[in-house]
């Protein structure tokens, strides 16, 4: 009974996983490429991009990006399931997060 429930919940994630790219096709690039950034950095050149950019605004299109997943809770809940655990992941390796 345990394996059944886990199996159908798998699908259902992997499912709602797949309307929501579909649904959003920018934040599914703009996801994509957030992913690929932290799996390609090395820790030092994650520790010396987040201290160049202290203190500086940011670009304009990471701002649109954040105005649209400050506007579409929907939108920004894809998001957030698709890049939080590579990106947690990374900084737990590079001593960025306890």
């Amino acid at each position: 009974m345990k394996k059944h429930f886990w199996v159908v919940a798998a699908l259902a994630a992997t499912t709602v996983s797949g309307i929501a790219q579909a649904q959003y096709p920018i934040m599914d690039r703009v996801a994509s490429k957030v992913i690929e950034k932290y799996q390609t950095s090395t820790c030092q050149q994650l520790w010396q991009e987040k201290a160049q950019k202290q203190g500086q605004p940011k670009p304009e299109m990471e701002q649109r990006v954040i105005q649209m997943l400050q506007q579409d809770p929907q939108m920004r809940q894809a998001f957030f399931d698709r890049v939080a655990a590579p990106i947690v992941n990374k900084m737990f390796e590079c001593g960025m997060i306890p």
